[in-house]
């Protein structure tokens, strides 16, 4: 994970672990971030994201995208060309610039190659750390306490010094990257000079008080005074964001609102006197938590009346239906959204899954091909392979539903299950089979951080 360490390091300890955290905090970061999925939301951080990745020169299908249920303000790159999204990040935005802009800035870490070197730099400072610690110790038992504590916080400030001096350099080269991959698409970058000023008027809070963008990103009057320069310089500056994307961000952050937050909530937010298209899209989501189907779906239908071609809005009413036992109904909508969004994994997935659970041998391998079809452009999704595992095992095909668990679980990052599924599967399979081969690499494959 990029850069996290802001605050002072108090003591040998905590400084050892804080430094020590960012170097394997990616895995264990991850599975406490609470990732969500969602198409509709994924669709348009790909919308605002493949242009700036492309000309930062990435491959905008080797880089993953992750959002994160998070109300703080954050985002941040880790290895393997990972961006993670705080949920918080969208809602708080006024406009989409506002978050293309710290998308612009994460991708200039990404392609500068940050996370590896600030891996190193991070070791780098470690050492003074120790040095000026086993020196202080020795002081300390030669009977020189206070001048042995001296040597050990002194080691402990060059170290910190040091570190936020190379992070404040990444961080202000990010910047001017960001900038230079929005003059190549034509885009402003006043929205993220103008988010960069919201954190800067956090700088007064506690770290406790303080979205975790601003204690991961530090700021300084020389980086933003550079980075102002160069966004009213541009010939860009004054570009506005599309209407279409306007529209589009504003039901994100609605159905974000009506899943994230409470019932209740929600509807005060939206009260039913706003008969907006965003606030009905909340609503419909908060009475779809409530149980309530039939208000759900009232709430829906003036949707699909005013944009008929919307794949989402098919989407909700899809999941509302199954959700609440109508799987017949469902599968309709469904049908509709993937007719709609042909190349959206997860839309092929709620499909699936409907058609999957009607029980009935044509629709299971109809489900079995949208699954195939989700899996070549979306590897990493859990509930695919769940899913096919359920239809293979209908189907009485139970090598392949062992090694769709399999392949499930090692998604998930849960090996040893995955190699029981795996030795389950080649039980069933023919030897040298693919099934059985895949099987197999699953088998040797190794625990992290094992060689």
């Amino acid at each position: 994970m990029y850069a996290l360490i802001t605050r002072p390091l108090r003591s040998l300890p905590s400084a050892l672990a804080v430094m020590m955290a960012v170097l394997i905090a990616f895995p264990s970061q991850v599975q406490a971030a609470g990732l969500i999925r969602d198409a509709e939301t994924e669709f348009l951080m790909r919308e605002f994201s493949n242009p700036i990745f492309r000309a930062a020169g990435l491959d905008p299908s080797a880089v993953r995208i992750h959002l994160v249920n998070d109300n703080s303000l954050n985002a941040f790159v880790a290895g393997g060309q990972r961006m993670f999204i705080h949920t918080g990040l969208i809602q708080q935005s006024d406009r989409p610039n506002m978050l293309i802009g710290v998308i612009a800035h994460e991708t200039g870490h990404m392609a500068g190659g940050h996370l590896s070197r600030t891996q190193q730099a991070l070791k780098s400072a470690a050492v003074p750390i120790i040095l000026s610690t086993l020196l202080g110790i020795g002081a300390i038992v030669a009977g020189s306490a206070d001048a042995g504590l001296a040597i050990i916080t002194g080691g402990q400030t060059l170290a910190q010094r040091d570190f936020l001096q190379y992070s404040r350099i990444q961080e202000a080269s990010a910047d001017q990257a960001a900038v230079t991959y929005l003059d190549q698409v034509g885009w402003s970058g006043r929205g993220m000079m103008d988010t960069f000023y919201l954190f800067r008027g956090q700088e007064v809070l506690s770290e406790r008080q303080q979205d975790p963008y601003l204690r991961s990103h530090p700021l300084s009057t020389q980086r933003l005074s550079a980075l102002e320069d160069r966004v009213l310089q541009s010939p860009f500056v004054d570009v506005q964001d599309p209407p279409a994307w306007i529209t589009a961000f504003d039901l994100i952050k609605a159905k974000l609102h009506g899943f994230i937050d409470r019932p209740a909530v929600t509807f005060r937010r939206f009260p039913l006197s706003d008969t907006s298209v965003p606030a009905r899209y909340a609503r419909a989501v908060a009475f779809h938590k409530q149980g309530d189907v039939a208000r759900s779906i009232a709430e829906i239908e003036p949707l699909l009346a005013a944009l008929p071609n919307n794949p989402f809005f098919w989407e909700l009413k899809g999941q509302v239906l199954f959700e609440n036992g109508k799987v017949e109904e469902s599968i309709e909508p469904y049908r509709r959204s993937v007719e709609l969004a042909p190349d959206s994994p997860l839309l092929r997935v709620g499909l699936a899954q409907s058609l999957i659970s009607v029980e009935r041998e044509k629709e299971t391998i109809e489900g079995l091909d949208h699954l195939a079809i989700a899996r070549r452009s979306d590897a990493e999704n859990s509930r695919a392979y769940h899913q096919a595992a359920i239809a293979y095992a209908r189907l009485g095909d139970y090598g392949n539903a062992e090694l769709s668990t399999a392949e499930r679980f090692y998604v998930l990052g849960q090996l040893p299950r995955a190699k029981q599924h795996a030795k389950r599967a080649q039980d069933e399979m023919n030897s040298g089979s693919p099934g059985w081969l895949r099987a197999e690499d699953i088998l040797q494959e190794k625990p992290q951080g094992r060689s």
